[in-house]
């Protein structure tokens, strides 16, 4: 049987770089994300399926888990960020970046505990950011959902980690590089094929040596 794996909040960057490292090890790749036009070429490329899923509706990840019923991995991706004066902020575009970042990857959570629980295995992936750790100036919407990603990934690990689902939530500490952050050249940026390939060893990981966080950062990253 063709193991599943799915994941929420795709774009051109680190879920890309997920979907061909899932692709890879012969998982039936799932990515779901608001605009879905953008991914087909990746589709082609992976061979993925994609789903038209607002990350932080109930009924919209309901309906993604009733096309992707069984899922080994599940990564949670989404996340909206919202930069300005605390004064200044819109409440309802903040709300909209807590809802995706953090009660979104609840939905999702929500969604693949039970099924994992009945298989009796399963990967739960979280990507966090030090925005997680550690608050910034003008960035408190931001902070704030990836604060509350965090709590919800040690909860889940606590509870789930005993019933065979592997739970973990990945501080990603410096700029990715991509379209908008080129390659420098002296890796002071992280590299998204290789923050995939560290998710693929979290879920590779044997059950008696679980992680449940790991932080990763470019060499010349400040802590």
């Amino acid at each position: 049987m063709t193991r599943q794996a799915l994941v929420v909040g795709v774009g051109a960057g680190l879920s890309a770089s997920l979907a061909r490292v899932l692709a890879g090890e012969g998982y039936a790749v799932a990515l779901a994300a608001r605009n879905v036009e953008k991914l087909s070429a990746l589709a082609a490329e992976t061979g993925a399926t994609l789903h038209g899923c607002d990350a932080a509706d109930p009924a919209a990840m309901a309906a993604l888990f009733a096309a992707i019923p069984a899922p080994e991995v599940a990564v949670y991706n989404a996340s909206v960020r919202v930069r300005g004066p605390v004064a200044t902020l819109d409440p309802a575009a903040v709300r909209r970046a807590l809802d995706v970042s953090a009660f979104g990857a609840f939905l999702m959570a929500r969604e693949a505990a039970g099924r994992m629980e009945a298989a009796g295995r399963g990967t739960l992936l979280f990507t966090g950011a030090s925005a997680g750790v550690k608050g910034f100036p003008g960035s408190a919407p931001f902070a704030m959902g990836k604060f509350a990603l965090r709590g919800l990934a040690e909860s889940l690990a606590r509870e789930l980690h005993p019933k065979g689902i592997h739970v973990a939530h990945i501080v990603v500490d410096g700029a990715i590089r991509g379209a908008a952050k080129p390659d420098p050249g002296d890796d002071s940026t992280l590299c998204p094929d290789a923050i995939a390939a560290e998710y693929l060893r979290l879920i590779r990981q044997p059950r008696s040596a679980w992680s449940h966080e790991i932080t990763l950062r470019p060499w010349g990253e400040t802590f």
